[in-house]
């Protein structure tokens, strides 16, 4: 593949919600430039974006896939995006590797919540835009009702670069704006049109759109608002470079409409990024620190130290992990040492690949602003700054969001059992937002993702990739025992069997420990009513039958244990005897000791539209809710709350239903606190 000087470089992230057509356009681009000659379809799944079978199967994407064309000179890297909530963190981590967005609203459903999402991320990543209404052929599209939700969600100014002619079936073409011409589509799916003058029932809508069009991109320069003062117009030069400016500056969002699947209006898209949208060269400084820890700027010179970035970790058990990144200053090229300056570890870079979708093209370099693919890093993950010895820096890295939901893993078979573990870590390499732990307490493997969606293709990606099955379940609750009062125990051992036998004779008092501790142990013996060899029996008696639980087998924490008195044989006494004795004694104090079952609660911070927060709310007090606090967050409501773990194992569904979708959520572990009385018994119950 030939190599583009950097103004010649379009990166473009395809970003919208599930179903809105961003597969099928970035198809339709591939095709109409000519990087590919079939144009495949989401329902076949022969697309080249969504090649993982998984992504064939649900027909969404699950990853971002990318691809690249040539259109008039210049190399488009073309990001295709996932837009289901189970998958929209992938776009996130994508868009440090973009510098535009192709944002796709469907002229039959709109908006919907994932796409306000990864709008105001991308506002967030500074990233110029552009907006496509899709769908404008299907039966029941509307153009003024998506172009009204555009103005009334995204509060963005806008301007028409295209008005539809016809509508649904009959829908065959669009104005342009920008040449006041028509152009009318042959629908045969090759993107044939031809150029026509607009039609009579148009042109005054056409006419008075495209004077505001120049009015508003007069209004953004105070010497092009002097040109059009005095000539009332402005001339195609000035207009298209003030237009230029102004959307790289993400003053204004132009608007196209037309029809991915029958290839209407994808060459004056392709015409749109090229022209108006920015170069590698055009976009804002990164930030990141250097190797002594000061911030840092990291400007987009071709000619300076090479620094890139990997935003993205594609793990294959049979190629190994490979690494996608993107060059911010500096040229990478193949054979070639590195630093990751993450881990301060040395690399070696061996063949460079451009991405096909599936397919990888070896390429010799790339340079400032390009996207390549790198195999086989040993230290590299997600996030990492690659760069030259010559100027350590690392990249600011995209924090990954917090899991929504977990379940317990168990493999099928116990020769699984070893492999499951390393497959897994791939995986997680692969996907930042997957998290894998042990629980120590229950001893289960706990996988927790951004949804039941996401759990599921991991489970399928185990077993077609790693050929590795495992059943999910929802993990055990951690409870844990405690006392609330104080009481003695006595433990006594005494056994004869020929020979030396077995006596220990001990008694201890416990109580709640003292300042939050898990567990005190306090040797108050006099005299030596026991002897100092075997106290140590005693105090590990305690800690085992602390560990195995007394009310239900849950561990046992907050004890203060005093021993005060015993007895103890010359020839049958033993630190065993003491240890058994001293579990006894413990056993039979905690019961008498008002013992209690403790919860594991967590914080919550939900954030949704505030005409739901009346029915979320309502919903977190039926799982044993408390409220916190309610504020505002980023022209939304949010409210922080806490509430049982098991209440709340499955709270991502509800939230969704509640909201429409348009409700999110982090959590993290808060406390433990005590079990009302009434479920107390019943977990008692199903435990024993």
């Amino acid at each position: 593949m030939k190599t583009f000087l950097p103004e010649k470089i379009r990166n473009i992230g395809i970003i919208a919600h599930s179903g809105a057509g961003k597969t099928s356009l970035a198809e339709a681009m591939l095709y109409d430039s000519g990087a590919i000659t079939r144009l495949g379809t989401v329902q076949e799944g022969n697309t080249v974006m969504d090649a993982d079978p998984e992504e064939a199967k649900r027909q969404i994407s699950i990853s971002t896939s990318i691809a690249s064309c040539e259109w008039k000179m210049h190399k488009i890297n073309i990001l295709d995006t996932p837009g289901d909530q189970n998958f929209v963190p992938d776009t996130l981590f994508s868009m440090s590797a973009m510098d535009s967005a192709l944002v796709i609203v469907s002229a039959v459903s709109g908006i919907k919540a994932q796409t306000e999402k990864v709008w105001a991320w991308a506002c967030e990543h500074s990233l110029s835009r552009v907006i496509f209404i899709n769908k404008m052929d299907n039966e029941r599209a509307s153009y003024e009702t998506a172009f009204g939700q555009i103005d009334s969600v995204f509060h963005q100014k806008t301007l028409k670069f295209t008005l539809p002619i016809g509508a649904g079936p009959a829908f065959n073409g669009v104005v342009d704006l920008l040449y006041m011409k028509a152009y009318v589509y042959e629908k045969d799916g090759e993107g044939t049109f031809g150029v026509e003058s607009i039609p009579d029932n148009l042109l005054q809508w056409a006419e008075k759109e495209r004077r505001e069009l120049v009015e508003s991109i007069a209004e953004t320069d105070e010497e092009l608002l002097e040109k059009y003062m005095e000539n009332e117009t402005l001339s195609d030069e000035d207009l298209f470079a003030g237009l230029r400016k102004a959307i790289i500056a993400g003053v204004v969002v132009p608007v196209l409409c037309g029809s991915a699947t029958n290839n209407i209006v994808i060459r004056k898209t392709l015409d749109t990024i090229v022209n108006f949208l920015p170069s590698p060269l055009d976009v804002y400084k990164r930030s990141g620190e250097d190797d002594a820890g000061n911030a840092v700027e990291i400007e987009p010179n071709p000619k300076g130290p090479m620094v890139a970035q990997v935003f993205k970790t594609i793990a294959d058990p049979f190629a190994g992990k490979l690494s996608l990144l993107r060059v911010y200053s500096g040229l990478l090229s193949s054979d070639c040492n590195v630093v990751n300056a993450s881990k301060d570890e040395k690399e070696h870079i061996g063949s460079l690949l451009s991405l096909q979708g599936k397919k990888h093209l070896p390429v010799k370099e790339a340079v400032l602003g390009d996207i390549v693919a790198v195999g086989k890093l040993k230290s590299v993950t997600t996030g990492d700054t690659l760069c030259d010895s010559r100027s350590k820096v690392t990249l600011v890295k995209t924090e990954a969001p917090k899991p929504v939901i977990a379940y317990a893993l168990e493999p099928k078979s116990k020769s699984d059992d070893e492999k499951i573990g390393a497959a897994l870590n791939r995986l997680v390499d692969e996907d930042p937002t997957l998290k894998v732990e042990m629980d120590r307490q229950t001893g289960e493997l706990i996988v927790s993702g951004m949804g039941e969606i996401h759990i599921e293709v991991v489970m399928s990606k185990l077993k077609e990739k790693f050929g590795l099955e495992a059943a999910i379940k929802p993990p055990r609750i951690a409870y844990k025992e405690t006392i609330r009062g104080k009481a003695q125990g006595h433990g006594r051992l005494k056994k004869q069997s020929g020979g030396h036998g077995q006596f220990a004779d001990c008694r201890i008092e416990l109580e709640p420990a003292t300042d939050g501790k898990d567990f005190e142990f306090v040797n108050a013996i006099v005299g030596g009513a026991i002897p100092k060899q075997y106290i140590p029996g005693v105090e590990k008696g305690v800690r085992e039958a602390m560990h195995a639980g007394v009310l239900a087998g849950f561990p046992v924490v907050g004890c203060k244990v005093t021993l005060y008195d015993g007895k103890f044989h010359d020839v049958d006494s033993s630190e065993m005897a003491f240890k058994i004795a001293g579990a006894h004694a413990f056993r039979e104090a905690f019961m008498v000791a008002k013992p209690v079952l403790l919860e594991p609660v967590m914080e919550i911070e939900v954030v949704a539209p505030d005409e739901c927060m009346g029915d979320i709310v309502a919903d977190l007090n039926r799982r044993r809710g408390r409220v916190l606090g309610m504020g505002v967050m980023g022209g939304q409501q949010q409210v922080k709350v806490q509430a049982p773990m098991a209440e709340i194992l499955k709270y991502a569904p509800g939230l969704r239903s509640i909201t429409g979708g348009r409700g999110q959520f982090t959590m993290h572990f808060g406390s433990y606190e005590e079990v009302p009385s009434h479920l107390s018994q019943k977990i008692i119950d199903e435990t024993i």
